[in-house]
């Protein structure tokens, strides 16, 4: 297994929509464990495929949840049902989401309460679950990378004007920027 580099926002693999998992080998199975490695020593609870550059739809993930789901796993070629997403303003206390793709950044930003999983484990096996609450919110965030969209992407007016701002300051927005969990500092100060 190897730890593998986070691209940050602007690196094409981000922004554009990812494809269908076709084979479920051993090369699939290897960029699985990779994932997890880079997941784990970044101290993730989630982490997409098109984040270490590969332009293909699934996404491991570790959170410990309520919905007898287990708490580690990945999902291949998922799709998303979703309740309605509150109109409130997003409270930023309570719905506040980083990205290891904007590292050292949080924004609060409303989601859905509810998502059904469905898809497939690393061997092609169908899964399907129902998840609630913070774990609804990380199925999300994550499925959002699949589609070529980070969460910064769906900030409301206040909070993108904030992360615009940001984002220039650090330089980001053109490819070529990433960093290595384990290496690099931890940019949430793990």
């Amino acid at each position: 297994m190897a730890i593998l580099p986070i691209v940050i926002y602007g690196e094409d693999s981000l922004h554009r929509r990812a494809q269908e998992v076709t084979e479920f080998d051993d090369d699939l199975r290897r960029l699985i464990d990779d994932m997890f490695e880079t997941q784990d020593a970044a101290h993730g609870v989630g982490l997409a495929a098109p984040q270490v550059g590969v332009g293909l739809r699934l996404f491991t993930y570790e959170y410990a949840n309520d919905d007898g789901v287990p708490p580690r796993g990945v999902i291949v070629n998922p799709r998303l049902t979703l309740s309605k997403v509150s109109q409130a303003k997003p409270d930023p206390d309570d719905e506040g989401e980083g990205c290891l793709s904007a590292p050292g950044l949080s924004f609060p930003l409303k989601r859905a309460e509810f998502a059904r999983v469905e898809g497939f484990d690393g061997h092609g096996e169908p899964i399907s679950f129902d998840a609630t609450g913070w774990f609804a919110r990380v199925m999300q965030h994550e499925y959002d990378h699949l589609d070529g969209l980070l969460y910064v992407d769906r900030l409301d007016d206040r909070w993108a004007r904030r992360w615009k701002k940001a984002k220039k300051d650090l330089e980001w927005g053109v490819p070529g920027n990433s960093w290595l969990p384990g290496t690099d500092p931890d940019p949430f100060g793990h």
